[in-house]
């Protein structure tokens, strides 16, 4: 959610293209967690049964926190970081 990628238009290159400006989130950042292990191994990924945790439970994080802003402002924004400049903008 916190990415974002500037092009110079003059020279049509990407003007942060390395991590020196890159916001990692910490604790302050991030609301509280919810972790719930379930007893049901799932042998059809792999033999041993284990389930994967990661980016597959915050894949619709970015869509989910767009339509919340769209329904309390009725601003569609599609591209990320939605920051306050892109809502103050008219169509």
């Amino acid at each position: 959610m916190h990415e974002d990628t500037h092009v110079d238009q003059h020279t049509g290159r990407v003007a942060n293209a390395n991590l020196a400006e890159y916001h990692v989130p910490v604790n302050a950042d991030i609301g509280e967690i919810d972790v719930s292990a379930i007893n049901i191994p799932d042998t059809k990924l792999d033999p041993l049964g284990a389930r994967g945790i990661g980016e597959i439970g915050i894949t619709g994080t970015g869509a989910a926190v767009a339509n919340a802003i769209y329904h309390a402002t009725g601003k569609r924004v599609r591209d990320l970081p939605i920051t306050p400049d892109k809502l103050l903008v008219e169509d």
